[in-house]
């Protein structure tokens, strides 16, 4: 595929079958956005991490569509080929299809997302399937799932046998209901290639090994934008920026105060 080629549903179902790898990262603003388009990844998740990493909060449950397609919109304009795709926040999803495909449809009608994504398995299959019915493409989230972090906590799973045949049950659900991929997030690295090898649709893991048929990280943590050492042991710091950027600031700061900007 040429490099300014845009990238779209059907063609990273052909990259799984060719064994090509893809990469996903996150964007939440228009800048990073560019960026991310710019480095040739093949998917920018704008997803309701944001509500963490761009708005503060202690998890994902306060984001609400409007904010989902305030962030969408501003990622869209800097985005050229990669494959938008946008998280479904909470509670856009789960009270039934009919206001699924409603809220979905303004995440591509109004946000410019190219596709979505939404947690969980079998128990929202039928949801899957009357979205992908409408023509929305359907990425679906196993594993661990933040959204729902009050239930299991933030912790690896499919650890045991039982859970490593719900998410194994989970993940052909999804497929079988129309979902073009999935993402596994802290699955353990064999259950996730098993997955992998089972599925005709990509996987894209997010520690969950190096087996899936992708990958994708939170770009301010590959990139060590809050300075420090990531907390999560799935990632890795290509980069300090954090640091870099409170340098530059501290710097700005002793200039003003000493009469030295601007000249």
């Amino acid at each position: 595929m040429a490099a300014d080629t845009p990238v779209t549903v059907p063609g990273l179902m052909q990259r799984k079958r060719r064994g090509e790898k893809i990469v996903a990262l996150t964007a939440y603003d228009f800048p990073t956005a560019r960026l991310v388009d710019q480095s040739g990844a093949d998917v920018t998740l704008v997803g309701d991490s944001l509500g963490m990493e761009e708005l503060g909060f202690d998890t994902t449950l306060p984001v609400t569509l409007e904010i989902m397609l305030h962030h969408l919109k501003a990622v869209r304009r800097g985005t050229q080929r990669a494959l938008l795709l946008a998280d479904m926040p909470f509670l856009s999803y789960q009270v039934n299809p009919d206001e699924a495909v409603r809220n979905a449809g303004r995440l591509l009608q109004e946000g410019g997302a190219g596709a979505v994504k939404l947690e969980g398995g079998a128990a929202i299959a039928p949801t899957i399937r009357r979205l992908t019915d409408a023509g929305i493409p359907v990425c679906s989230h196993l594993g661990f799932t933040p959204q729902s972090v009050h239930q299991i906590g933030v912790r690896v799973q499919g650890r045991d046998e039982a859970g490593a045949q719900r998410l194994r049950g989970d993940a052909r659900a999804v497929q079988e209901a129309g979902a073009f991929a999935v993402v596994l997030e802290l699955l353990p690295p064999s259950l996730a290639a098993e997955i992998t090898a089972d599925l005709a649709i990509p996987t894209i893991g997010i520690g969950a090994g190096r087996h899936c048929d992708g990958q994708v990280l939170v770009t301010s943590d590959l990139l060590g934008l809050r300075g420090g050492e990531t907390p999560f042991r799935h990632v890795r710091q290509y980069a300090r920026i954090g640091d870099d950027i409170l340098r530059a600031l501290r710097a700005y700061g002793e200039d003003v105060r000493g009469g030295n900007f601007p000249e």
